[in-house]
């Protein structure tokens, strides 16, 4: 298990190193660090001075990935890339483009954004997983036929008009819960309960119908068979056989999600103001901030990686039949 995990942290240091060169070559296709200047310094008329000097002071008066003029090793390590990347893989995350400290941005905002993933995820789970075992456990009556359909039509509507559904009706119309907005302690129950349930439901289609096919798919097996030949009630079956021994795929669904869940919601954080990664991360990207979009996007990759390991690792606690070698 040991030299597994091992071999496996060993892998993901090519995969991170590809990643920060993807998107260090897409960032910079677009913009040059003259563009990166002229938008940080703000104003329409910028001095080639003014730009000269921004750029010194902030690391991009080097060459992006090769620099000639220097000498021995100084030709890799003496770039753009080489400075600020490779400080990433000691999660040194340095500063913003606008000169904040990315690393405390990250500490603070990652609990506005756990606090409304958090419970998204395990409310959304349990419905999910609830309403596919009824719709498997009722196949082929009108309960499984029309549950298909509503997830169907709720898989097809696009998951902005829940949330400027949800803040139409549960904000402006009926004035329950703040439109947006976030607070700390317990207020911030009031700001959290519209994208929560938005979240929820928006995943209901999607969700339910991803579980109930891994139930159905266990009913067709012959355990499943030898179980109700013995007698076992349809209850028993359902939720001491069919239920455990779908663990499996549910497990590789659920288990990567969960390191992701620092990284927050893009969509939901900016429309309904909440102050986390997500919105952090869009607010970037509009800015065209490459520290922090580079940050961001190498936390990504560092916390799915962590879960494809977490997911394989799970398995051995499910099924004991599997066992890493």
């Amino acid at each position: 298990m040991l030299a597994y995990i091992i071999r496996r942290m060993l892998y993901a240091i090519p995969i991170l190193i590809g990643v920060n060169l993807i998107t260090f070559a897409l960032f910079f296709v677009v913009n040059t660090p003259e563009d990166i200047a002229r938008m940080q310094l703000g104003a329409k008329r910028v001095t080639p001075e003014a730009i000269e000097k921004w750029k010194g002071e902030h690391g991009y008066d080097k060459p992006l990935l090769y620099n000639a003029a220097a000498n021995g090793t100084d030709k890799i390590s003496d770039t753009i890339f080489f400075d600020k990347s490779v400080r990433l893989f000691v999660f040194d995350f340095g500063n913003a483009d606008d000169g904040r400290s990315i690393g405390h941005e990250i500490s603070t905002r990652m609990w506005p954004s756990l606090a409304l993933a958090l419970p998204t995820f395990l409310i959304g789970l349990l419905f999910n997983v609830t309403i596919a075992l009824l719709m498997a456990f009722f196949r082929a009556t009108y309960l499984d036929f029309w549950g298909v359909v509503l997830c169907v039509a709720m898989m097809s509507i696009s998951g902005l008009f829940y949330i400027i559904g949800g803040q139409y009706l549960i904000s402006k119309l009926w004035n329950l819960v703040p439109i947006s907005g976030f607070s700390g302690g317990f207020d911030a129950f009031k700001f959290l309960a519209l994208p929560v349930a938005v979240g929820v439901i928006g995943g209901v289609g999607s969700g339910a119908r991803w579980y109930r096919s891994f139930f159905l798919e266990e009913m067709g097996k012959d355990y499943v068979r030898t179980a109700r030949a013995k007698g076992l009630s349809e209850n028993v079956v359902m939720f001491r056989h069919v239920l455990q021994n779908a663990m499996i795929p549910i497990l590789t669904g659920v288990v990567v999600v969960i390191p992701t869940l620092f990284m927050g919601s893009l969509i939901s954080e900016s429309f309904f103001g909440i102050p986390g990664l997500g919105s952090y991360t869009i607010d970037a990207i509009q800015a065209q901030d490459f520290a922090i979009v580079r940050a961001m996007v190498f936390m990504g990759s560092v916390l799915y990686i962590a879960g494809l390991l977490l997911t394989d690792i799970s398995y051995t606690l499910v099924d004991p039949r599997i066992r890493l070698e």
